[in-house]
């Protein structure tokens, strides 16, 4: 999944999960039924679960493109810089 997929998935869930709500309270105000307004809001858990989770291709249309072996070895790579801290030694008398 690429980053414009990422966040069309991120996008998709908060609509599908809000809609879900929403329903879902609407239905179980009309019928007073706790237990349709939970089932309701589950099912819509669960569908937004099986658009958003997976890999679809509609999230993979901006392909990355990563840079080659033999040319990440023509870059330099960081180097780690070691910093010694000397303690201040306090003389007790």
């Amino acid at each position: 999944m690429d980053w414009q997929g990422q966040k069309l998935a991120e996008q998709l869930m908060q609509i599908l999960l809000l809609i879900a709500a929403v329903v879902s309270f609407v239905v179980g105000y009309t019928t007073a039924s706790f237990r349709m307004m939970m089932l309701i809001y589950a099912g819509g858990v669960v569908l937004t679960t099986l658009i958003t989770i997976p890999n679809w291709p509609c999230f993979n249309r901006h392909h990355l493109k990563w840079l080659d072996p033999s040319e990440a070895e023509k870059h330099p790579k960081p180097q780690v810089v070691v910093v010694s801290s000397k303690k201040k030694s306090s003389s007790k008398k």
